[in-house]
């Protein structure tokens, strides 16, 4: 990647400076050609101011030739500047800072009758061999009958070689510039890309048993946020990976008390047949314990799918008064039904009767039959609430901030009850509806889960992948 960048930036630099020499070379050479231009008009203006004041004092020579030699006579020429006239078609006299003629009548002696034909001043670019000029000529006729012609001439060359020079001298320091800049440019480069280097090792070092590696951030650009990102991802998949094998230890564990007790029994049996219909009865028994289990850990597996949850318009009160006439044949307490919110709200109603019938049975085995359990609905602002409240043994502090995670058992008085699922399962299920469970308790006074579900109906779902860490 880093060749391909410095590929690319030197095309386009290499590019521009090429575009950029091109046009300096041609604005160079307008210059040059629009100076001369303005020179020999100059000159040819010069002259014609010439016969004009002589004619208008009457002393302008009758002859053509006398014409030329007055006005040669006084003309300065400039470097690189000749002055040629011609009478009839032939070269009469010229005139050139270092008195001789210009190299163009040797390399094209032709040109004398191209000047010849000229009429009323005619511009011409001439290019002979590595020479570049620039002539612009007139005629004129007197009494005398003879056409006459002058040409004012500048020889560009040294002009344009003086440029051509120049370009080259811009073209070395160019591609000097490019190679200092191309250098820095591969070092500043490496350091921009470092942490995509730093990036790849990382990932390459990566195992399941070692995801400690992660990318040393600097600044606020694209980089940096990169591997923020990066180290965001890695958090999450070793958060992913710690939860998945805990899952597995947990699992593990939970399955493997009631397998050992299959197979304990199993061995008895062959020696003590007569114990056949008991042990038969404790088989079936942990097998419905496994299956409950299992049952358990594919609705927590399926709770992160899309299609976990097929909501439909409910109303409130009615499902408060369908909780509660399921509740009271679940065990003997004082059942009491305290209000009941008065709004249809969406939601799953076979998994939200799940969830509500899961914080009862909680409630169930940390009760006596003497102990009371409310269920209730109330309507918020944007929320619906339902709780189920009972008068039992509460949940100590401790025990509150991990009740919610998987395959925790509360103990209180020495009753373990259940595989530590069903508020695991009651979160899942209401953080699928986009809400949350919230817990109120203390000890020896009784517990109050409340359920909050959102009044406007979900279009996406709303749960996020539940964790099988132990806060």
């Amino acid at each position: 990647m880093r060749t391909r960048l410095l590929l690319w930036y030197m095309f386009l630099a290499g590019c521009t400076a090429g575009i950029s020499i091109t046009f300096a070379n041609s604005i160079y050479r307008e210059a040059v050609t629009a100076r001369a231009k303005s020179a020999i008009e100059q000159r040819l203006d010069q002259f014609e101011l010439y016969v004009e004041g002589k004619q208008s004092i009457g002393a302008l020579p009758s002859h053509t030739g006398a014409v030329f030699d007055s006005f040669l006579s006084s003309y300065a020429p400039t470097q690189n500047e000749y002055v040629i006239t011609l009478l009839n078609g032939r070269l009469y006299e010229y005139r050139s800072l270092t008195n001789q003629p210009p190299v163009l009548l040797q390399q094209r002696p032709s040109i004398i009758a191209d000047w010849s034909q000229a009429t009323q001043h005619q511009m011409t670019a001439i290019y002979e061999g590595d020479r570049h000029y620039q002539s612009i000529a007139t005629a004129f006729q007197l009494n005398d009958g003879r056409r006459g012609t002058i040409v004012i001439l500048y020889d560009s060359t040294v002009d344009f070689q003086q440029g051509q020079q120049a370009l080259f001298a811009l073209l070395r320091y160019v591609l000097i510039f490019l190679g200092i800049s191309f250098a820095l440019a591969w070092i500043t480069a490496g350091r921009v890309l470092r942490p995509l280097r730093l990036m790849t090792r990382t990932a390459q070092s990566i195992t399941e048993s070692d995801m400690t590696q992660r990318i040393a951030t600097q600044g606020h650009d694209e980089i940096a946020e990169l591997g923020m990102t990066f180290n965001d991802m890695l958090d999450r998949l070793k958060l992913a990976f710690d939860c998945q094998k805990e899952f597995i230890k947990d699992a593990s564990h939970e399955l493997r008390t009631p397998i050992t007790i299959i197979r304990g029994h199993l061995e008895m049996l062959h020696h003590r047949p007569d114990r056949q219909p008991e042990t038969v009865a404790l088989l079936l028994d942990e097998l419905e314990r496994m299956s409950r289990l299992v049952n358990d850990l594919l609705l927590l597996a399926k709770t992160d799918h899309p299609d976990f949850l097929h909501p439909t318009p409910e109303e409130l009160d009615w499902l408060t008064e369908e909780f509660f006439l399921k509740a009271q044949s679940i065990a003997d307490r004082n059942w009491q039904l305290e209000l009941k919110g008065f709004t249809p709200i969406t939601v799953d109603r076979q998994r939200l009767t799940q969830a509500v019938m899961n914080l009862v049975q909680n409630a169930v085995h940390h009760t006596q039959t003497t102990d009371t359990i409310t269920l209730g609905s109330a309507i918020g602002e944007h929320h619906a609430h339902l709780w189920v409240r009972d008068t039992g043994e509460g949940i100590a502090p401790q025990d509150q901030r991990r009740i919610f995670d998987r395959f925790v058992r509360v103990v209180q008085h020495g009753r373990p009850e259940g595989h530590g699922l069903g508020l695991s399962i009651v979160q899942a299920i209401v953080q699928a509806h986009g809400g949350s469970v919230q817990l109120e308790s203390q000890l020896g006074q009784g517990s109050t889960f409340t359920i909050v579900l959102p009044l406007e109906p979900l279009t996406t779902p709303a749960h996020e992948p539940h964790s099988y860490h132990r806060r």
